[in-house]
């Protein structure tokens, strides 16, 4: 009987002494090598947004732009707010304010000046210099009445009904 308890107790304190050995070496390591981040430019896409164009107190159209940009991806790491919102912000008050449509005519934008100027704002506003650069995907002019056609497109597609609703029912 009394080989059976040192039996019982040797195994609880084996079992106590390797689980305190085991988390004592797992903290150990864990302070000794940190994680690996690998830093370099990392691209991110920003949602396709919209800009109304207004001309003599009337909406004439709107610009639909679709941007990238790159950013350190180091302080990205590091810092507790995501950039997005703010290139969005910036290039939306870019376009809005200093986005010349001149209806009859076919001009060009100056590309490099909007997205310097989304950039260094950005970048500003951050107070970091978390922008690399600004990528434009896509850039478009839509006229109202086609802008409109669009929606009602849209609509229109949304409320017939699937094949495979009519079949449910």
């Amino acid at each position: 009987m009394i080989k059976l308890l040192f039996i019982g107790l040797w195994v609880c304190l084996i079992t106590i002494a390797s689980s305190y050995a085991a988390a004592y070496w797992a903290v150990g390591q864990s302070g000794k090598e940190e994680e690996v981040y690998l830093e370099g430019l990392e691209y991110r896409k920003l949602p396709t947004m919209t800009v109304p164009m207004i001309t003599d107190g009337a909406v004439q159209g709107y610009v639909v732009a679709k941007l990238v940009y790159t950013a350190d991806a180091g302080l990205l790491h590091e810092i507790s707010i995501e950039p997005d919102s703010f290139v969005i912000d910036e290039a939306f008050r870019e376009i809005y304010t200093n986005g010349v449509i001149e209806f009859g005519k076919l001009s060009k934008y100056n590309i490099n000046e909007i997205t310097l100027a989304v950039k260094e704002n950005t970048n500003r506003r951050l107070n970091y210099e978390v922008v690399k650069d600004i990528l434009v995907e896509g850039l478009n002019y839509v006229e109202k009445e086609d802008m409109r056609r669009i929606a009602m497109q849209a609509m229109k597609d949304e409320a017939k009904p699937t094949k495979a609703a009519d079949a449910a029912h």
